[in-house]
């Protein structure tokens, strides 16, 4: 099987939708987090 066709299976609607959700969910947890992680502020 080549590297294309691989790819071309990998990347379906349904792994797609399952990525979105995931990064949603790490979105809201990172903002909902009640302390902040520190790496966050080093800048300032």
């Amino acid at each position: 099987m080549s590297l294309k066709r691989f790819l071309l299976k990998l990347v379906t609607f349904e792994n797609l939708l399952a990525l979105l959700l995931a990064l949603i969910v790490i979105a809201v947890i990172i903002m909902t987090a009640d302390t902040a992680p520190q790496w966050i502020y080093q800048g300032f």
